[in-house]
């Protein structure tokens, strides 16, 4: 049961007579409790809504498009409160947080629905056999999941939860009533890896081919970590290492199954000095939201921009006259310097500064452009050359583009520099895009 918060005007819920503070109790006798409930019984062309208002119960009949909407409004996108994450992993990240960042972003969801709707992923944990029987029924697909071992008994200890061994039995489950899952291994240092990883990795092979595709990302260790499990980096040649095994294993799915499904991170092959495989090796980039591809779909989008720069008369090139930096971090630099390169071998007037932004905020072992903070980019480009535009990844603020990890916004940091601040998605065409200003 659900609080309607609004109701559209001239819908058909409003026609119905179904008011603001009503309570929806069902729809075709089906009761529901959040969104998936809600989506998936609504797309019946005729419906019975049961709702209460006050302490007397209410019925509508409905006739409507399969696909049509009635026009009610509720207080949050999935109808309830998120579910939080009931486990204490031994790398999590939002353990790792300093003190005095937004209040939301110590907040440990581990929610299916999230999982479908926006592909978050989730441990299995805070989840019973109704949950499952549910997905299977509403073919709630793809789920993704982080697995992180396949074995029971470390699983517990990674996780520290006791119902995280006996939920990997939930992976069968789905895969064989035709629930694709996409899986993720964060990689501890001297735990899952070696033989575990392999392990791992035969065991959710073996669930192909709905298991569409694994991701395997090293833990994220910031300078943070007081009283938390001691983990430390893999090292150069250990992520090498990784890279080869989990590569061999792929090239044995390609063989059996027709697609790699095993994917390390690109972090990895950064830190281990091991060029980033062309687009085909990553098929149809199902990880590229875990940091598996970003590297080379970039540099391609950038590349096939590039040509219809190339295609432009000479004296439109050479009006492209201006001086630009870009901010990223350092996992990107050598990308964004390489792609910029060869764009001003085409147009000879522009010039730029890259400026790769040291992460004092959580530690320097954090690489990544998205975790970088407006005050870390402030202290370090005071007084650099910054031209007449300064551009920044999309990925650095929140969803509502507004604001940095800090708490800075945008502007803030653009009065502070003296510069105007542009975010521009992480796509690279895009990036060609708003540093020549050629749509």
């Amino acid at each position: 049961m659900v609080r309607i918060t609004g109701v559209e005007p001239h819908s058909s819920a409003d026609a119905a007579g179904i008011k603001v503070d009503d309570i929806l109790i069902s729809l075709n006798g089906n009761e529901i409790n959040d969104v998936l409930d809600y989506r998936f019984y609504l797309y019946e062309k005729e419906l019975n809504i049961e709702y209460m208002r006050g302490e007397k119960s209410f019925s509508a009949k409905v006739k409507k498009g399969e696909y049509d909407d009635i026009g009610l409004i509720f207080a949050t996108p999935l109808m309830d409160k998120k579910h939080s994450c009931k486990n204490k992993c031994i790398f999590c990240f939002i353990d790792q947080l300093p003190r005095g960042l937004r209040d939301s972003l110590y907040f440990k969801d581990d929610d299916s629905r999230l999982s479908f709707l926006h592909g978050n992923y989730v441990t299995l944990t805070n989840m019973d056999d109704k949950d499952i029987d549910r997905i299977i029924k509403m073919h709630i697909s793809p789920i993704n999941v982080s697995v992180h071992t396949t074995n029971p008994d470390l699983r517990v200890k990674m996780m520290k939860n006791p119902r995280a061994g006996e939920v990997l039995s939930y992976l069968p489950r789905l895969t064989d009533a035709g629930i694709t899952v996409c899986g993720q291994i964060v990689l501890c240092r001297g735990i899952n890896d070696g033989d575990e990883l392999e392990r791992s990795m035969r065991d959710l092979a073996a669930l192909a081919p709905g298991l569409s595709s694994v991701s395997v990302v090293p833990a994220g260790l910031t300078d943070h970590r007081d009283g938390l499990c001691p983990l430390t980096l893999f090292t150069p040649e250990e992520c090498r290492q990784v890279i080869e095994q989990v590569n061999r294993f792929g090239d044995t799915c390609l063989e059996k199954f027709g697609k790699r499904m095993f994917y390390v991170a690109d972090e990895m092959y950064i830190r281990g000095g091991v060029e980033i495989p062309d687009v085909e090796y990553y098929e149809d980039f199902e990880q590229i939201e875990n940091g598996v591809g970003m590297i080379a779909m970039f540099g391609d989008e950038f590349k096939f921009a590039l040509e219809d720069i190339a295609d432009l008369p000479e004296n439109k090139r050479a009006e492209i006259n201006r001086k630009i930096s870009v901010v990223t971090g350092h996992a990107a630099y050598p990308l964004i310097s390489s792609c910029l390169d060869l764009l001003t071998k085409l147009c000879y007037n522009l010039k730029y500064n890259v400026y790769p932004i040291d992460n004092n905020f959580f530690g320097r072992n954090i690489t990544v452009a998205g975790l970088l903070t407006g005050r870390d980019i402030l202290e370090q480009l005071s007084g650099k050359d910054l031209g007449e535009e300064l551009f920044l990844p999309g990925n650095m603020l929140r969803a509502d583009g507004d604001l940095f990890l800090d708490g800075m916004s945008p502007e803030e940091l653009s009065d502070a520099l003296g510069v105007k601040v542009t975010c521009v998605p992480c796509d690279g065409s895009e990036l060609l895009r708003y540093v020549t200003g050629i749509e």
